[in-house]
């Protein structure tokens, strides 16, 4: 993304004129703003504290990671062409540099999960999922749309009779034994990555879609961002409230989700993952929208939670210059998002934080501050984070491509 461009006093603007150019930089604090979520989710305080810092820590789980995948396919736009995509020669390089970007990305997911910390790492789904949406990056943002629904609607039942066919048969071993990438990390490899892992692909690919609908849109118009808004309310009550609904109409489904789970009251599986963990089998469970259920519910609030997210940073760093300048070491950790999400767990492993070394609001907020005291000092000098620099110039070998 180019600098952004200048207002007609010459100080920078927080939201370029046009979609095509200029770097949004509501996009960069939503951006921020994930990384944080995740942050929580990892490092900090257990939601069941209660009081309103286990209500915001509950808020976290589930929703940063579906806002991060999200800004991912708005990302991959970027790099595509936005609004328009790129054809021909910087087409073909385009793709080239999403083909590139998600090797290096599954790889230094699977480096990362290697390193044994209690982190479920991202980053190996994220560049498959890259992989899975590329042929549909020509698409509008109402085609985009409307398979990202079309998506949350079909895959999450999908991914469930595909489980269950895992659990009641051999031929998923068998698909392991004979994946590279399986015996390369030692893992269950690319079914770990499409259908059994924390961020299956087949559920996490609406948020990606949705994110590249999102690109497509001219962001620096009100009503472009006030539909926005309303349609991720919209998504987010029909998510939540229809999980709550149905968990109540439903016979016996409260009661089933509690049977197989590992955690606490089912009265909280429509939007809480203090349901716990599912370890035994009960359709019941489509019913949830508890954060990483991989349901339809799931996905629907989660989707809406994000948008309304995006619209609002957007909003804001439009309207409010001073805003915009309070927010900027947030905005700036969202300018270098891989290099902190990365730096965050290089940290876990160096200090042990999966150990309790420090009171976990201390170590969350230990980790918040030094990500926008870096991110900051190393913005004011350099467009890209370090990390996200290496990847840039390992993806410009596309420019190869005839």
């Amino acid at each position: 993304m180019s600098p952004a461009s200048a207002t007609e006093a010459g100080a920078p603007s927080p939201v370029s004129r046009t979609p095509s150019t200029g770097r949004l930089i509501g996009i960069d604090l939503a951006r921020g703003l994930a990384v944080f979520g995740m942050y929580a989710a990892h490092i900090g305080p257990e939601p069941s504290m209660g009081g309103p810092l286990g209500f915001v820590m509950e808020l976290a789980r589930g929703r940063s990671s579906a806002l991060f995948a999200l800004l991912a396919g708005f990302s991959l736009v970027l790099i595509t062409g936005r609004p328009h995509p790129r054809t021909g020669r910087a087409g073909r390089h385009a793709v080239g540099r999403i083909l590139i970007r998600s090797v290096v990305l599954i790889a230094l997911g699977f480096a990362l999960t290697a390193l044994g910390t209690n982190v479920d790492v991202i980053l190996a789904y994220y560049g498959l999922t890259f992989l899975v949406v590329l042929p549909l990056y020509r698409l509008s943002a109402g085609a985009l749309a409307v398979i990202a629904a079309a998506g949350a609607m079909v895959l999450p039942q999908v991914l469930y009779v595909i489980n269950q066919s895992i659990d009641g048969g051999s031929w998923a071993d068998t698909v392991i034994g004979w994946d590279p990438l399986a015996r390369i990390s030692d893992t269950d490899g690319f079914i770990d990555l499409l259908f059994t892992g924390e961020y299956p692909v087949l559920t996490w690919m609406p948020f990606v879609i949705a994110g590249m609908a999102i690109a497509r849109l001219d962001l620096t118009r009100g009503k472009t961002r006030a539909r926005l808004a309303l349609a991720g309310g919209a998504l987010a009550v029909l998510g939540y409230s229809g999980s709550w609904l149905a968990l109540h109409l439903v016979p016996h489904a409260l009661t089933s989700v509690a049977a197989a789970t590992d955690g606490g009251s089912a009265s909280s599986a429509w939007w809480s993952d203090t349901v716990g963990d599912l370890t035994g089998d009960t359709r019941a469970w489509l019913l949830v929208a508890a954060p990483h259920s991989q349901t339809t519910f799931s996905i629907l609030g989660n989707t809406g939670v994000a948008l309304v997210v995006v619209a609002a940073c957007v909003a804001a760093t439009d309207r409010m210059p001073r805003f915009t300048r309070l927010a900027t070491p947030i905005s700036a950790v969202g300018m270098a998002s891989l290099t902190a999400y990365v730096l965050h767990i290089l940290a876990i492993r160096a200090v042990g934080m999966e150990e309790q070394t420090l009171p976990a609001l201390v170590a969350l907020l230990a980790f918040v501050a030094t990500a926008m005291l870096l991110a900051t000092v190393w913005t004011r000098r350099f467009r890209r984070g370090p990390l996200e620099y290496l990847l840039y110039a390992t993806t410009r070998l596309s420019r190869h491509i005839k």
